[in-house]
């Protein structure tokens, strides 16, 4: 069995992930760190170097050499992950899946002191980060939704969000 945290960054996938997987005993696999090691460069560096959509059918390839290893495993998807190519059906089809919702505010309030380590945020600016957010939720909340479960994370502590996981697992 295969188990996927997504939801839009700085939702608290990575941080989720690593406390379920001691509760659980088994590997946390972050994406992310799974295509920086896989490509040698970091996510900014490959976004920089090779671009968005190159980055976009590497991260499809790795999601699904995870989803097929044996062992069961915790995925923490990118905030992007299920919205692009079919990588939200090889979610629905090979996983439990997770939501991590956080509201606009909740996101804004965790992302304004690290922007320059979000290759899709630095950019922008923290008078603008905001309205990103609120459009870029809009339109990938229609992938989001389509997780098996939906966990609200705002005023949450990781340890209520994981125990929340594990009685739905």
């Amino acid at each position: 069995m295969k188990i996927v945290l997504l939801g839009y960054m700085a939702s608290g996938k990575s941080a989720v992930g690593t406390i379920l997987s001691n509760k659980l005993e088994i590997q946390c696999i972050d994406l992310d760190n799974y295509i920086e090691e896989k490509e040698q460069l970091t996510i900014s560096e490959i976004f920089q170097i090779n671009g968005e959509i190159y980055f976009r059918k590497k991260e499809s390839e790795y999601l699904q050499e995870l989803l097929n290893l044996r062992e069961t495993c915790i995925i923490s998807v990118g905030g992007g992950t299920p919205c692009y190519g079919n990588n939200m059906e090889l979610i629905e089809t090979n996983s439990k899946s997770f939501y991590l919702k956080a509201s606009i505010q909740t996101i804004f309030d965790r992302l304004s002191g690290e922007t320059s380590q979000r290759p899709l945020v630095a950019t922008i600016g923290k008078e603008n980060l905001k309205e990103y957010i609120a459009k870029h939720l809009f339109e990938r909340s229609l992938f989001y939704q389509r997780a098996q479960h939906t966990i609200s994370v705002d005023k949450k502590s990781i340890f209520t969000i994981v125990d929340e996981i594990i009685e739905l697992l």
